[in-house]
């Protein structure tokens, strides 16, 4: 018998991005997408589609996917579950095939936050009406999302899932939308829902209390142990609103390598090698360091000085390191320029940008072809504000078309 399975979804370009005064471009957006996908995440979170700046982005990045430049990751859509939203999103962005339908449940969110819009009777209906005009769009795959479901009185949360699956929802999300829960409160939680409505459920979980990696993994066993595929929300580096949400490496690390997950769950096939190179574009892209001891992307992850660990550790790693830091893309050596630079921005002109260009390895056909990079490299940086990387101008030379859609933002 087949393993029920754990997958990601990543909700960096989603939840990440409403991190108060912080945020990313459209193009750094799109590099997540392709580095995500090349990491084997089973789906990204890509965007708002009701929000027209996101409209260009959106609609290129599912063209993108069309033409196999983003191979397997699937993208969804964030909407309230609202009919009029769900109508708008599919006129806007009308390849969208993967969306997720959010609404409060929670008595606090009802009286506090609807203010006597909306009754309990009234949540259901408008999630159902969500559901089936996404349905009816061509959806291929909903998840329903009950915003503040750890709040949420047990009894009401299963008959909300239940109607959701009765109109043909896919999975339910489960949205610690506080950081109110702990490891042992979600797991029995989630259990007793999954055990009521048989279905897939879906973690969110945020950090107010520093344990949303720790709740993300404890919901997910209990999904798996009761016998429905289970669906964990991350974001790169833990970004999020407030404290943030379960960071993706530490999440995948603590299924594959914790004392009560490892070789017991089935995880999704991820390449972990990835994780350096996305968090460190991430934390680039974001403006934000990385802590020096975070998970094994910190500076000091595999970091030894104590006379005792020293040796230990030179003796066999497995001493004090639990992972190797190959496992997740370090050891390799980087090189820093200390003479002279010529760097690529919005004032740049042709002979400095075929310098970077050649030391990127990128050819043109003619001098024709480079101006036109060239005037989308300028863009890139006049988009982002900051130096333009290497892999985002291989993405313009390549993509050409396609970038200038995504950094195309109108009013």
């Amino acid at each position: 018998m087949t393993k029920n399975t754990i997958y990601i979804i990543d909700v960096t370009n989603r939840d990440g991005v409403q991190t108060s005064r912080l945020g990313l471009a459209k193009l750094e957006k799109t590099l997540l997408n392709l580095y995500l996908d090349e990491a084997g995440i089973f789906q990204s979170e890509f965007g708002f589609p009701v929000t027209r700046h996101e409209t260009n982005y959106l609609n290129a990045n599912l063209a993108l996917a069309e033409i196999g430049a983003l191979k397997r990751i699937r993208l969804s859509g964030w909407l309230r579950a609202i009919k009029g939203d769900v109508e708008e999103a599919f006129r806007l962005v009308p390849k969208l095939k993967h969306v997720n339908l959010s609404i409060s449940t929670s008595k606090q969110m009802i009286e506090g936050k609807f203010m006597g819009k909306f009754n309990w009777e009234d949540i259901i209906k408008e999630m159902c009406e969500a559901v089936d005009a996404a349905r009816a769009y061509g959806a291929e795959t909903i998840g329903v999302n009950a915003e503040d479901a750890s709040r949420t009185e047990l009894e009401r949360l299963i008959e909300f899932a239940k109607a959701a699956k009765q109109h043909g929802a896919d999975r339910i999300r489960y949205c610690d939308t506080l950081g109110y829960d702990d490891p042992f409160t979600i797991y029995e939680r989630v259990k007793k829902l999954a055990e009521a409505v048989c279905i897939p459920i879906e973690l969110h979980c945020h950090n107010d209390l520093g344990m949303a990696v720790a709740c993300s993994v404890a919901g997910a066993k209990a999904a798996i142990d009761v016998g429905v595929d289970t669906y964990i929300n991350t974001t790169i580096n833990g970004m999020g609103e407030r404290a943030g949400n379960a960071d993706l490496v530490s999440t995948i690390l603590a299924i594959k390598k914790a004392s009560g997950f490892k070789d017991k769950y089935q995880l999704q096939d991820i390449d972990l090698s990835q994780a350096w190179k996305i968090c460190k574009y991430a934390s680039l892209s974001f403006r934000v360091p990385i802590p020096v001891n975070q998970p094994a992307i910190g500076d000091n992850a595999f970091a030894h000085e104590s006379g005792i660990h020293a040796d230990g550790t030179l003796k066999d790693s497995r001493n004090y390191e639990l992972y190797d830091y190959t496992e997740v893309g370090r050891g390799h050596i980087e090189q820093i320029e200390t003479g002279r630079l010529i760097t690529t921005g919005e004032y740049s002109g042709i002979k400095g940008f075929k310098n970077v260009a050649g030391k990127y390895k990128l050819k043109f056909r003619d001098d024709a072809e480079a101006r036109k990079i060239l005037e989308l490299v300028r863009y890139a940086n006049v988009h982002t504000q900051k130096p333009v990387t290497e892999d985002e101008m291989k993405f313009i030379a390549k993509y050409p078309e396609y970038a200038r859609r995504i950094m195309s933002v109108e009013p």
